[in-house]
């Protein structure tokens, strides 16, 4: 009996280990299971992220990808505004900024085409995508740098104050007090000339050549205008006007919107090889007779 009984226990025993060792295969085997299911859920996770930071990397910014597919960079300009830009007899857009985009145009392997734009909704008209860029003799403000991203100024020049090449009175602001002066609307020489205190009048013109032609016809007695403009009409009519004083100094640069980095670092690129090999010195020296051109960061 007691050998029977004793049987019955070791098989108990037995068959209680086997069961142990079952449960324990089948916790482990679930185990593996939850944890190989978790690490593809992580991999799917991370592999739907990494698609989507790609996706979001090379939609962010084809600015210079849309240039190239058009196969032109659109400017917009001012197209009265020599030496710069403005029209010759033929009526063709000549200038310092047209030889220069249109070489730099050429570097990116594409054609420059020109947007004559009403200069005081000229950034409107860049942000709203009327065209790529602005390179119209734009001076470079802190206020216009929170609108739109520059290149390193190309140009420095300022704002001067223009009179009659026989008219002494006006030697500084002062002098101007109680008088109509006449200046581009929406430009950084209208910005100048609303600083200056006790004008009877300060009339302002679409574009600069209406401008000269009332200062010449006695309907003011002086403007504000960019030096290089002011001093390239004197040379067209040396005996007619002269610059009486410069009112603030200017960095030029060309202006694109914010969100189009590549094709800013792209053109800058450009600029920087024209001003290394000598062009941008020939084309200066072309429109001014002397190289002052440059390329020099403006921090706002």
């Amino acid at each position: 009996m007691k050998k029977i009984f004793s049987l019955i226990l070791v098989l108990f025993f037995i068959a209680a280990v086997v069961a142990g060792c079952g449960q324990k295969a089948a916790d482990t085997s679930g185990t593996n299971t939850s944890n190989q299911a978790a690490q593809n859920n992580q991999n799917q996770t991370a592999e739907s992220n990494n698609s989507g930071n790609g996706a979001a990397n090379t939609g962010s910014d084809d600015s210079l990808e849309r240039v190239k597919k058009a196969g032109k960079i659109t400017i917009g300009i001012d197209d009265a505004f020599p030496p710069l830009e403005f029209r010759d007899d033929k009526n063709q857009l000549v200038g310092y900024d047209i030889d220069l985009s249109r070489e730099a145009a050429k570097r990116l392997g594409v054609e420059a085409e020109w947007i004559p734009t009403d200069w005081n909704g000229v950034i409107l008209a860049l942000n709203s995508k009327k065209f790529d860029i602005i390179w119209s003799g734009m001076s470079m403000t802190a206020d216009r740098a929170k609108q739109v991203e520059f290149s390193p100024a190309y140009l420095n020049e300022a704002q001067v104050v223009v009179v009659k090449a026989n008219d002494d009175s006006v030697k500084t602001q002062d002098d101007l007090k109680g008088k109509i002066v006449g200046t581009q609307l929406g430009s950084t020489s209208e910005e100048a000339a609303n600083k200056i205190e006790g004008l009877k009048e300060l009339k302002k013109y679409s574009k600069f050549t209406e401008a000269f032609l009332d200062l010449a016809n006695n309907r003011t007695q002086a403007i504000v205008v960019d030096e290089l403009v002011g001093r390239y009409y004197m040379t067209k009519r040396p005996n007619e006007f002269k610059v009486a004083f410069p009112l603030v100094k200017e960095p030029i640069g060309i202006a694109f919107r914010k969100e189009d980095k590549a094709l800013r670092e792209a053109l800058v690129k450009v600029l920087e090889e024209m001003k290394q090999d000598g062009t941008m010195a020939e084309i200066s020296k072309k429109w001014f007779g002397e190289d002052i051109s440059t390329l020099e960061d403006v921090n706002f």
